[in-house]
């Protein structure tokens, strides 16, 4: 079997690592397998499903298992119900401080710097993406769901389409029959034309930085016994974080080659993990970020208002508290993650809607244990690590399946020589969970979803423009360990673009790369700041951000105010630096 046969079977398991297996491994290993090395120390690693069976969520399986991420756009009956008046397309760049720049004097629009995407593909076809001459400003894209063609140098799968094939395709009459990446879902053209598309219809639309170049990453959605194991609903998009961190060094390497400065624009996220930004696609995000000439751009995510955050606290008095979950009537199964810190250590007791309990004594063990009822078909498996990997923190990992419609309550209690502390429970992200499924008394804050924690990243909240006031779904901080996220809020709400209005953290997020791709435009193509990199760009928005004054900065729903690209170069010229 090849390579490209086990990346793609779902016999085979993807297995994340800071692991090195490179081609004069000296040493056999006892099941079959690939390996795609990514850094010196990391890597994805496919194994035969049968040889994982024995660890999963063993020592340190919690970080080796991919996750699942979802797409940050915001359901379309809300962009409905949120209609305004005027084109927000316009407006959203006007009051984002982004028209201003692209004019004299500063005339930044991105050239020189290559924005990517990694999505659901993009329309290349569509003039959004054309330049005046009608030629494609796309320089690449990564399809990782099509088998047919070549994979990049490097790649096992998947295939990649250049700027010349992409040409060639757009003066045939059957371009599809020579690039056939699409994007069915519109999502990943959504925020290309938001952050790089070129103006269209009069000048009743354009992109924040309209004459970049764009790199595309079509996700392939995640193996099914992924989706299977994290109870993702069927036709839901789902994406492997080990999928996504090879999407990563495509870009990386696609950016080293045309020697430009990149900005990463990230639209997907999930609610599973510590909220610290310590996973391995966080930790791989910080060290690509961080190197001079690039930025990465988050959605901050759409679980303000969900109701899957849960926060709780024990003491000496209170050793326990009780969690009220409502399930819904068509929930078929979905995974819940309780994250607290040492020396704390909980227990649970599980009170089913029809009084049934299930008594979880921590068993300081990583071997999972299965609890069933006798009146309900419900089955929950719990899995535990005592001490994460990469966060240290402790972890339980609560499995419904065909949970019972109602009211569950889940008593956690704190036990050891320290009694106390405090602890976190997140469900799913609200796509891979029925709408009915939900914590009685939930907290809004700590829902930016992962990879919106990685320090270096410019983690975006979504706001609308008609009342400034932040959206209603948009994810809030800080941290679990009070690391000051969001960064900056940009408009999220019924925006217009080539394919409909949108809404969501996705949209703010692509908005922001544009403004960020002009900013790496002066500072690192006009020479201002050639040292740049993400956490110098973050700062530069922070410095620029328009804040009111009623408000105290930094807050768990703006961070530090609204984007104002614009408003970079207000304080600059403010500090006699000039520009």
């Amino acid at each position: 079997m090849t390579c490209r046969e086990r990346i793609l079977s779902n016999d085979y398991a993807d297995i994340l690592g800071d692991v090195i297996l490179t081609g004069d491994y000296e040493y056999d290993l006892p099941f079959d397998y690939c390996f795609h090395q990514i850094t010196q120390d990391l890597g994805v690693l496919y194994i035969e499903r049968s040889a994982t069976e024995n660890y999963r969520m063993g020592q340190r399986a919690y970080s080796l298992t991919p996750k699942c991420y979802g797409l940050m756009e915001y359901d379309r009956e809300s962009v409905l119900r949120a209609a305004q008046a005027g084109n927000l397309n316009t407006l959203s760049m006007a009051e984002s401080g982004i028209l201003a720049v692209q004019g004299e004097p500063l005339n930044l629009t991105g050239k020189n710097v290559t924005i990517g995407f990694i999505d659901t593909g993009i329309r290349y076809q569509e003039d959004v993406f054309r330049d005046l001459a009608g030629r494609s400003r796309i320089v690449g894209i990564w399809d990782q769901t099509i088998q047919t063609g070549t994979p990049p140098e490097g790649f096992e799968y998947g295939s990649e389409y250049t700027n010349e094939m992409i040409n060639e395709a757009l003066v045939s009459d059957n371009p599809l029959g020579i690039v056939p990446s699409t994007d069915a879902n519109g999502h990943g053209s959504v925020m290309a034309s938001l952050a790089a598309g070129s103006p269209i219809e009069n000048g009743s639309f354009t992109g924040a930085a309209p004459d970049c170049q764009i790199a595309v990453v079509k996700l392939k959605e995640a193996k099914q016994y992924l989706k299977d194991y994290y109870k993702i609903p069927p036709g839901v998009p789902c994406y492997s974080e080990a999928d996504i961190m090879l999407a990563i060094q495509y870009l990386q390497r696609y950016a080293l080659l045309l020697t430009r400065p990149l900005v990463i624009c990230l639209g997907i996220g999930t609610s599973l993990g510590d909220h610290t930004g310590g996973s391995l696609l966080g930790n791989y995000l910080n060290y690509v970020s961080t190197q001079k000439s690039r930025v990465s751009v988050v959605a901050g995510g759409n679980e303000g208002n969900s109701a899957h955050h849960f926060f709780g606290s024990t003491s000496e008095r209170e050793l326990y508290q009780d969690v009220e979950l409502r399930v819904g009537e068509n929930e078929k199964g979905f995974i819940m993650e309780l994250w607290g810190d040492a020396p704390y250590f909980y227990n649970a007791v599980i009170r089913t809607p029809g009084g049934e309990t299930a008594r979880w004594n921590n068993p300081r063990s990583y071997i999972p244990q299965e609890f069933t009822f006798v009146y309900e078909r419900t089955r929950i498996v719990i899995e535990y690590q005592l001490v994460e990997s990469l966060s240290g923190a402790e972890v339980i990992r609560f499995r419904f399946s065909d949970p019972t419609q109602g009211i569950w309550n889940i008593r956690i209690n704190s036990e050891g020589s320290a009694a106390g502390g405090q602890f976190d429970i997140w469900l799913p992200v609200s796509d891979f969970l029925s709408s009915d499924t939900y914590f009685l008394e939930s907290s809004p804050y700590t829902t930016i979803t992962e990879p919106g924690y990685v320090h270096s990243a410019v983690t975006v909240a979504g706001y609308q423009l008609s009342n400034n006031s932040i959206a209603v779904f948009s994810g809030r901080g800080n941290a679990r360990d009070n690391y000051i996220v969001p960064d900056i809020a940009a408009p999220g709400v019924g925006i217009s673009t080539p394919f409909g209005d949108r809404s969501g953290t996705s949209v703010a997020a692509a908005i922001t790369a544009g403004g960020c791709a002009q900013l790496m435009e002066w500072a690192v193509v006009n020479r201002n700041d050639i040292l740049a990199n993400s956490v110098n760009i973050k700062n530069y928005l922070i410095r620029g951000a328009e804040r009111d004054g009623f408000l105290e900065y930094p807050n768990r729903e703006w961070g530090y105010g609204r984007l104002d690209v614009a408003g970079v170069f207000e304080f600059l010229a403010g500090t006699g630096r000039g520009v």
